[in-house]
């Protein structure tokens, strides 16, 4: 991908951190508050989760949120001073939308 094309980078490098946090495991607090110092895993990859692993329907999601996040959000700003932030994110989303409806899609 060209480094010119700013609003294809910033959309899939977001939407890439999207599904980042979407693998992650839930954490239970109640866990965390309930083990003392001495009794808490120690070592290198002790406290390490394996990650979870989308599904590709799951994957398919985060992409059209993240499209329809940008497009509710250029859908508010109406203001003059606004009008270039609108356009990005809609290109942005237009971008991710092209993904999910290129070659292949589900």
């Amino acid at each position: 991908m060209r480094a010119r094309d700013k609003a294809a980078v910033s959309a899939l490098l977001a939407t890439l951190a999207a599904l980042d946090n979407a693998e992650a495991v839930p954490v239970d607090e109640g866990e965390l508050r309930g083990v003392a110092v001495e009794q808490s895993p120690v070592g290198v990859g002790a406290t390490e989760a394996a990650r979870r692993e989308l599904s590709e329907r799951s994957v398919v999601d985060v992409v059209r949120a993240e499209a329809a996040e940008r497009l509710e959000v250029a859908a508010q700003l109406t203001a003059p001073a606004h009008a270039d932030r609108a356009a990005r994110l809609r290109a942005e989303a237009a971008v991710l939308l092209r993904l999910l409806d290129g070659p292949g899609a589900p």
